[in-house]
């Protein structure tokens, strides 16, 4: 099986390729436009895949969370992938920042801190690869999709 990635430099629009029909990777630009361009691609897989509306939901949020924490905190470019297993949905999420993702406990008047927090609520499960810079998350698919 031949493997593309799809690579998008800092000035140009993130260019996505699937992997699989079933899975895809895109590279971009540690800018906070690009979270809102990667929401917009993972629910076009989302409905590629037919997945249910309201997992998809969970699932664009939750990379929208992980998008967004490798943008603040992580650094170099941020790439997201996503696999579709016929049961379940991976996303990983990977920048060149070695501290890993940690979840914390936001105050009541914090205006952010609770993204991970969400992913966790969202997903089947989540974690952080051993080298720190991949976050991960999967969701369980309803039973009879393929």
């Amino acid at each position: 099986m031949r493997t593309v990635i799809a690579v998008a430099l800092p000035t140009a629009k993130p260019e996505t390729r699937p992997l699989t029909p079933r899975a895809f990777e895109v590279v971009v630009a540690p800018d906070r436009v690009r979270v809102a361009q990667i929401r917009r691609i993972t629910m076009a897989f989302m409905r590629l895949w037919d997945v249910p509306a309201p997992l998809a939901e969970d699932v664009q949020l939750a990379v929208s969370e992980l998008v967004t924490n490798a943008v603040e905190h992580g650094c170099g470019s941020v790439g997201l992938r996503m696999r579709h297993t016929g049961s379940e949905l991976s996303v990983e999420v990977t920048d060149e920042n070695p501290a890993p993702a940690r979840l914390r406990a936001a105050e009541d008047d914090d205006v952010c801190g609770r993204g991970l927090l969400l992913v966790a609520l969202l997903s089947k499960e989540w974690g952080v690869s051993d080298n720190g810079r991949t976050t991960w998350c999967t969701f369980l698919l309803p039973t009879g999709r393929s």
